[in-house]
């Protein structure tokens, strides 16, 4: 378990966690008046959180699963990352992927956060790769079944 310091400057309480094994905790849309997102619309929408997050972790921004099968809604850079040194409000970047208008209201969950560990890399630049039996094969090469 790590702490993350959040600053909530929303009408809602802090995100949680839903069940005991979840990975994710939802969003809230901290909103003055409702937003339409129209067909193939996109918008940004503010949460009202403000987040530390510690060197080695990122917060992972995606989609809720239920708005995406029941409404077409979704994050189109999903996941979004958050990193440990960024300090504005988190937004979410929803988009309506269906052919009917979706209203979102203040306070409606509309993405989940997951917070991951990541590792740092450094680049070691070689003149070829390892030859593996996959090669340089990709976009379904491996066949449908």
């Amino acid at each position: 378990m790590i702490i993350i310091k959040i600053i909530n400057t929303s009408k809602h309480e802090l995100p949680e966690y839903k069940t005991a094994l979840s990975a994710g905790m939802d969003l809230r849309a901290n909103l003055d008046e409702p937003v339409v997102l129209e067909p193939l619309d996109r918008k940004l929408i503010p949460t009202g959180l403000y987040v530390e997050i510690p060197e080695g972790y990122e917060g992972q921004v995606r989609p809720r699963s239920g708005l995406a099968l029941k409404h077409g809604i979704s994050c189109p850079n999903s996941p979004g990352t958050v990193d440990a040194d960024y300090r504005g409000e988190l937004g979410v970047i929803l988009i309506n992927l269906s052919k009917e208008n979706f209203t979102i209201n203040d306070g409606d969950r509309i993405a989940q956060l997951v917070i991951a560990k990541h590792e740092t890399i450094v680049w070691e630049e070689v003149a070829e790769l390892q030859e593996t039996q996959r090669g340089a094969g990709g976009y379904g090469s491996s066949g449908i079944k």
